[in-house]
């Protein structure tokens, strides 16, 4: 019996036979959510508690064998598919999918790992509270993945990303001890703040079980508007205007270039996208209020009035129903599935300060068109908190995987020359993962780098969790 075995066998009597999966279409597990690499796993292991996890984990690591965390398995840089060796364990926690405790008193929700987004939102909604943490893929990511990456999405602007949202973490460690450390204590000043080591480590120093979250009183009303403006540069100038307009209520701020809304006109056709035939950029921004929607409504058209009088917005439209909203809404979500019907494309999730953005775009753009003539530029993203999706479609005539094999290294090395420029980050929100692990050597000092290892080593130090993620070692 191969020591391979004997580890199957363990896992088995762990999870139960039907919980280990070898065999059969293990696409769901072993195929990252862009389609990029397809990976071969030793198995597929899917425990129910964090009991089984521990147990799990310590089995691997007494047999050396590397495990990689996996949540909804929709991540966007390679973080949480196996390698191709067939030598990895997936440990897959969305059979944990419980909400443990609501404590209304205290504004927090307890969860399981594999606990997906959108029941967390709608539990919360159904109880008079909101969980602000919204993405595209709410429906199927899981709230350990979304700390695993640290997930930013459209509300970061008022309410930060996860990490700002957690407040307590329950882990396994790489040895299969239990850490315990949801108080849901929003003052713990004991010593090291261990939540953090791990929210954002992908996997790669513990497993994520259980997370305790903020939860805020739901707004007494939410109101939607979307606008035309001229430029980046009159973008930020009504970022700026939103700011002074709507403080605290002002809780998304998108942007959206022509060429990415023309691909979400192409490819849902179904879907009336406004202005983008006669504006370069469109924002859709969100109003939060606490009064009413009466007073909602006037700060926001008191704001587009004032814009509009400045010259920062062209043409703009109010939500008058949710379903509306939800429409406006839908066509800024609809992008990275209009890219990704479009063909395979280039991605750079990258942050810049605000108010450096027009600039960046500016001098990006005309590099990078000089160098690739005929790329197709899909700009859009989280204006208010300095996040660009700036990604890069294959010209028309040409061939998308040819693009993506031959030019993406090239464009990537352009693209993050300028972004360390800016003194921006080559990974906003969608983390490290492999697809960037050779990059972060040349974008972070070697004194990060060197604490960063120093962290791995001690809490991994035979590199079982998640290895070549985050981390070349």
């Amino acid at each position: 019996m191969t020591s391979h075995q004997h580890l199957i066998d363990q896992l088995r009597k762990i999870c139960g036979t039907a919980n280990v999966l070898i065999d059969g279409d293990l696409t769901a597990w072993e195929l990252d959510w862009r389609k990029r690499e397809r990976g071969k796993a030793l198995a597929v292991v899917r425990p129910a508690n964090t009991s089984e996890v521990a147990a799990v984990v310590k089995a691997c690591a007494a047999a050396q064998v590397s495990m990689v965390p996996q949540g909804g398995n929709t991540g966007m840089v390679v973080g949480s598919t196996p390698d191709a060796s067939g030598q990895q364990v997936v440990l897959s926690l969305t059979r944990m999918n419980q909400i443990r405790t609501l404590d209304a008193g205290n504004l927090t929700i307890t969860v399981d790992a594999g606990c997906v987004l959108q029941t967390i939102q709608e539990a919360c909604e159904a109880q008079g509270f909101l969980f602000p943490l919204s993405l595209a893929s709410e429906g199927s990511c899981t709230i350990g993945g979304n700390l695993g990456t640290n997930a930013g999405g459209t509300q970061v602007v008022r309410f930060g990303n996860t990490r700002e949202l957690c407040l307590g973490l329950e882990v396994v460690t790489a040895q299969g001890d239990i850490w315990s450390g949801l108080t849901g204590l929003r003052k713990d000043n004991t010593g090291y703040d261990l939540r953090h080591l791990f929210i954002g480590s992908e996997g790669t120093l513990g497993v994520i079980t259980a997370a305790t979250m903020k939860l805020y009183p739901m707004p007494k009303s939410q109101l939607t508007a979307y606008a035309a403006v001229p430029s980046m540069e009159h973008a930020v100038d009504l970022l700026g205007l939103a700011h002074e307009h709507l403080s605290a209520g002002l809780t998304g701020f998108e942007v959206m270039g022509q060429f990415a809304l023309s691909l979400v006109v192409k490819h849902f056709p179904q879907q009336r996208v406004p202005f983008w035939e006669s504006s370069p950029w469109c924002v859709v921004l969100e109003h939060s209020d606490q009064e009413s929607e009466a007073h909602a409504r006037e700060c926001l058209e008191r704001l587009l009035e004032a814009a509009m009088e400045q010259g920062c917005v062209s043409d703009a439209i109010v939500a008058e129903s949710v379903a509306q909203a939800k429409a406006l809404w839908h066509i800024r979500e609809s992008i990275p599935l209009a890219q990704a019907e479009e063909g395979l494309n280039i991605k750079h999730d990258i942050s810049i300060g605000v108010s450096r953005i027009p600039e960046f775009v500016r001098e990006t753009n005309t590099a990078l068109l000089e160098k690739f003539p005929g790329a197709r530029l899909v700009t859009y993203g989280h204006l208010g908190d300095g996040n660009l999706h700036y990604n890069v479609q294959a010209p028309e005539s040409d061939d998308a995987e040819r693009f993506l094999r031959e030019e993406e290294e090239p464009m990537n090395a352009l693209v993050f020359e300028v972004v360390d420029r800016y003194q921006g980050s080559i990974s906003a929100e969608h983390g490290i993962g492999s697809l960037k692990a050779h990059k972060l050597t040349q974008h972070k000092s070697p004194v990060a780098l060197g604490l960063m290892k120093s962290i791995k080593y001690a809490l991994d130090p035979h590199n079982l969790m998640n290895p070549g993620r985050v981390l070349e070692i």
